[in-house]
């Protein structure tokens, strides 16, 4: 367990480093916006003020944008029930871009769709099933090649196979996998 946290950290402090702020970044971006396609593009991101890194390999790779944006965290507390009614926030960003987080207890069933559903009377949000995909970013740990990385070597081992072996975020969340794009790079920790 050791290994996973301390893995984890050191993902996330390498990944972090080159976050750029998501109202900046959106500000640039719709001062000369690329194509727009039809539907809603659902981007899961760890923090919900920074861009999701399948934003931008979608936006270098495919060079379109969705008409609707939302920028999903999902954050799972210690408590182990979250109320539904205290389960969403809301923060338009104009452009019809969104970001949204939702709250899950520990002992509640993370189920995205579901909840993205329940956005509508609240917040005036609808969700079409087939005109929504979901984009994750997927990380791939590849050997270090520097002498002093975050991990020793055999903890950095340890961490990569359990971070293959690790459950899927689309069975977590309960996304239709026929919606998802999962978009990923190659990390040294």
């Amino acid at each position: 367990m050791r290994t996973w946290v301390r893995g984890r950290r050191c993902l996330l402090a390498r990944v972090g480093a080159a976050d750029i702020p998501l109202t900046d970044f959106l500000a640039g971006l719709m001062a000369h916006p690329p194509t727009r396609v039809p539907g809603t593009a659902v981007f899961l991101n760890a923090s919900a003020h920074t861009v999701p890194h399948a934003l931008l390999h979608n936006l270098n790779h495919n060079r379109v944008l969705h008409e609707r944006l939302v920028f999903l965290t999902v954050r799972i507390k210690t408590e182990p029930w979250v109320p539904f009614e205290e389960r969403m926030q809301v923060e338009p960003l104009g452009n019809e871009a969104y970001a949204v987080i939702l709250t899950f207890g520990f002992k509640n069933r993370p189920d995205v769709p579901a909840a993205l559903e329940g956005l509508s009377p609240q917040f005036g949000l609808t969700f079409e099933p087939m005109q929504t995909s979901y984009f994750l970013s997927r990380e791939t740990i590849v050997p270090s090649q520097e002498v002093e990385s975050g991990l020793s070597h055999w903890r950095e081992q340890l961490f990569r196979w359990l971070s293959r072996n690790a459950g899927s975020a689309v069975e977590y969340f309960n996304l239709p996998a026929n919606r998802v794009i999962e978009l990923g790079s190659r990390v040294e920790i």
